[in-house]
């Protein structure tokens, strides 16, 4: 039985497709990556995960239990820690972790919330009004609400976003327990090094469709060797017998830097060649291998992905892309 399941799911806001027939089957156990830009669909797709809001077709079922039929049994398999900062300013730490295990019905629940708030750096803040804590703490603490309850499926939607690097560290080092231990772990992010690092297998989702599935390891291999990372000196263009070569280009502010693909370093000279040929300059360039985020980037200007595969066989700057939702 799937973790997750979601079936032809579709949702419109008037004119705006939000989603258009996303299927999608992520397994117990999984660490699984949802990836998209701003209006992608991915928000939308969490919140009818989490029965906040309601697809006008298709379904979703969490361990078998559908979110709309069966809400009370889904909500209790799930854990959902959400992308705005959302807190009650009239209670403690502790007293909102108790809170919340009583949602769900569960009592004398101190010694699992002890647990969580010591693996979250929480302990001695336990007894501070939410209103004083700082925004990262206050995000430590919506993680923990979501885990309070134990549900074997955990939803991140943007955690680290805007957080210092040791909430970062400590957040992935108990989720990455927590899923090592049986628990189905689904991210959202835009740090696409953190997918990269975390997940196993990721869907790309564009303009409300899924552009892209599979192993992250097989998504790595469709960009194949390293690129070639040009910034070229001010007033000069990249020669147009190079421009086949060109993964992404900057714009405005990053106007003459240019990612060629490249398979081999014997294919750096001739384009070094064909530089000097065109009288063109280099201010600063260095070999790359390709990532994660060349992968995106191709993905969403619309390249060849070679199909989608939902095959579920396995086949260190951190970079930020746009907004959240």
């Amino acid at each position: 039985m799937a973790a997750i399941q979601i079936t032809q799911v579709k949702k419109r806001y008037q004119s705006l497709q939000a989603l258009d027939g996303v299927s999608l089957s992520i397994e117990e156990g999984e660490f699984f990556g949802l990836l998209g830009p701003n209006g992608a669909g991915k928000t939308t797709l969490i919140s009818i995960i989490a029965g906040l809001n309601r697809a006008d077709s298709g379904n979703v079922t969490i361990h078998g239990h559908d979110v709309v039929s069966d809400y009370r049994a889904a909500r209790r398999k799930l854990g959902v820690v959400p992308q705005e900062l959302v807190f009650d300013p009239f209670f403690t730490v502790r007293e909102t972790l108790r809170l919340q295990s009583g949602y769900f019905g569960l009592k004398n629940n101190d010694k699992w919330i002890d647990e969580v708030m010591e693996n979250l750096d929480l302990t001695n803040k336990a007894d501070v009004n939410m209103r004083a804590l700082s925004g990262g703490m206050k995000r430590r603490v919506l993680v923990a609400q979501a885990l309070v309850h134990k549900p074997p499926v955990i939803v991140l939607d943007e955690p680290t976003a805007g957080v210092d690097v040791e909430l970062r560290q400590t957040l992935w080092k108990f989720i990455s327990r927590l899923n090592r231990e049986g628990h189905t772990v689904v991210l959202t992010t835009h740090y696409l090094e953190e997918a990269q690092e975390q997940c196993n297998r990721i869907a790309m989702l564009k303009l409300g469709k899924m552009v892209a599935l599979d192993t992250t390891a097989a998504l790595l291999k469709r960009i194949s060797g390293s690129q070639l990372l040009l910034n070229l000196m001010p007033g000069t263009s990249l020669p147009a017998a190079l421009h086949p070569l060109v993964l992404h280009a900057g714009s405005n502010g990053d106007a003459g830097k240019y990612a060629l693909r490249v398979t081999n370093y014997d294919e750096v000279e001739p384009i070094l060649a064909t530089l000097r040929q065109a009288n063109v300059r280099i201010e600063d360039m260095h070999l790359q291998q390709a990532d994660l985020e060349d992968v995106f980037l191709q993905v969403m200007d619309g390249e060849s992905v070679h199909g989608i595969n939902e095959s579920r066989q396995p086949s260190a700057n951190t970079r930020y892309i746009g907004g959240a939702k």
